[in-house]
């Protein structure tokens, strides 16, 4: 598992994530694929694109895990 560190940062959006870890070619793909319901937030599927995840959250798609760390 991977950790995703916010920096200075409170909060990273959803598709924004998928987008930074490479998971998805496209903030558009990103947003696709949560639409549809293939992206799970700390193991609960999460179906708003513009999501806030904040530290301590894990966030899963298509084989990936990322946990998000201040």
């Amino acid at each position: 598992m991977a950790n995703f560190s916010l920096g200075d940062h409170p909060h990273v959006d959803l598709c924004d994530l998928m987008k930074l870890e490479g998971w998805v070619e496209s903030g558009a793909m990103a947003k696709i694929m949560i639409a549809e319901g293939h992206v799970t937030v700390n193991g609960a599927v999460e179906t708003r694109k513009r999501c806030k995840i904040i530290a301590g959250q894990t966030v899963e798609f298509d084989g990936n895990s990322v946990t998000v760390t201040a």
